[in-house]
């Protein structure tokens, strides 16, 4: 899209435009200013500035352009994995100057004439996703899926259907400005934006955005239950949060693979739970082996599919949480630097062939294109039961789980690391892309922010 179109305007593209939403294609709103942003209020924002590289930048205060928008003061956002993506310049319409970051909350600092639900003062958390709220995907509470808010041709084209928008994730989600800043304009603010009660501090309620209702869905969606063999991907924040629901839904072996220092959080923080780690693995063994010989199964099975718990050998689930653009092998590293393949089948050939026959395998990490080698002979003579999570619709479960971290059943605090400042995002997205000084999840601070709560990290000062 060009970067003053407007999704309303995109009547052939959408097919519905009188509920579209005017995709603030600032991502960088220095690039229309008068058009996009308050004359004279400027703000900082994290910004995209080319492959590698991104900048803190000054930029015009977003403002009200539509009827049912929402003017945010940040209080809290953070740096998600998925971010690197974009960092990386995996994700496709990725422009300088874009505005980063998808998972926000804040104070409500203005509201468009439609919006009642809302009133300046309001604490709210936003959605990462953006809905219009009347769509028959949204009406399902199917949020991430809403057919109205995406305007991009290429998504429409590469996966045969679009999602949702999505703050400060390129244009082919719509273009919409992030939540690295100290202000975002939402968009159908009376849907998008979750009120927070004031017992609930910032960096408990943050995660609701996103991180807790994407694992939360990773988990229910693939199927894990009382008694399930479980094996994860991935021991960041994601893979953290599938490991406390896992075992809230009565899981029983938990397993996770990965290869640094998250691996010894995990074991210190989730006792219990076991762990692989696939570069220290003797030669000649695999991850599909060691999690055969962990999970050797031979329970009683019924004959249901739904009650084969424990068949084995293999775990009943296996949840991928770490993403499709980091190659393990030299045939996936050259195919991907020639532009042969987006993504690695190598993590989801793991799952396939781990899992026992007829187990179920729940692909969350972002994937955004295509991949070769997949081993789709043993998906179906084993009818491993293959499930694209997709983007989790948060707005399906964000108020389950902001009563389950109000009863203490969930413990978000448990994966935040550190807390840092806005204007030191450069530093922390290096520090985040190399794994260095045990970053997990970060708790981003803005002029507006309270205090620390209890038990929450101190602010980390960077040089």
């Amino acid at each position: 899209m060009a970067a003053s179109q407007a999704a309303y305007k995109a009547e052939q593209a959408i097919g519905h435009d009188s509920n579209a939403a005017t995709a603030q294609d600032v991502t960088n709103p220095a690039n229309e200013g008068g058009k996009f942003g308050e004359t004279g209020e400027t703000m900082k924002a994290l910004a995209w500035m080319g492959k590698g590289k991104v900048q803190v930048i000054t930029a015009p205060k977003p403002k009200i352009l539509e009827p049912t928008d929402v003017i945010i003061r940040v209080t809290g956002s953070t740096v998600c994995g998925s971010d690197l993506h974009l960092l990386h310049g995996a994700v496709l319409e990725l422009s300088k100057g874009d505005i980063l970051g998808h998972e926000f909350m804040g104070e409500v600092d203005s509201v468009g004439s439609s919006v009642t639900n809302l009133a300046p003062g309001d604490r709210a958390v936003a959605s990462f996703q953006i809905a219009c709220g009347q769509c028959a995907m949204c009406a399902a509470k199917l949020s991430s899926q809403c057919t109205r808010t995406n305007a991009s041709t290429l998504e429409k084209a590469l996966y045969g259907g679009r999602t949702a928008g999505m703050f400060g994730y390129s244009h082919l989600t719509g273009g919409f400005a992030g939540g690295q800043a100290e202000y975002v304009r939402v968009p159908f603010g009376a849907v998008n934006l979750l009120k927070v009660p004031r017992g609930v501090p910032d960096e408990k309620a943050l995660y609701l955005s996103d991180v807790l209702a994407t694992s939360w869905h990773c988990v229910v969606d693939t199927g894990v239950r009382k008694g399930s063999g479980v094996a994860i991907w991935g021991a960041g924040p994601i893979g953290e949060m599938c490991v406390q629901f896992s075992r809230l839904l009565g899981a029983g072996k938990v397993v996770v693979i990965d290869q640094n220092w998250r691996l010894d959080s995990i074991k210190e923080k989730y006792p219990g739970v076991e762990t692989i780690d696939f570069s220290k693995l003797p030669r000649g063994t695999s991850v599909v082996q060691k999690l055969k010989e962990m999970f050797p199964g031979g329970e009683l099975v019924t004959g249901e599919l739904g009650d084969a718990e424990g068949a084995g050998p293999g775990p009943d689930v296996a949840l991928e949480c770490v993403a499709g653009e980091y190659p393990k092998g030299w045939a996936h590293y050259f195919e991907m630097m020639l532009g042969m393949e987006t993504d690695s089948s190598e993590i989801v050939n793991e799952m396939i062939e781990s899992v026992r026959s007829f187990g179920r395998c729940g692909i969350t990490g972002v994937y955004v294109g295509y991949t070769n080698h997949f081993n789709i002979g043993s998906l179906m003579e084993r009818g491993v039961r293959l499930i694209g999570n997709g983007q989790a619709p948060v707005q399906l479960y964000w108020e389950k789980l902001l009563k389950m971290v109000q009863s203490g059943e969930i413990d978000p605090l448990k994966m935040v690391s550190h807390r840092v400042r806005l204007e030191d995002l450069e530093t922390v997205y290096d520090k985040f892309e190399h794994r260095a000084d045990g970053m997990q999840k970060v708790f981003v601070e803005t002029r507006f922010s309270d205090p620390p709560c209890p038990g929450a990290p101190q602010l980390t000062k960077f040089e």
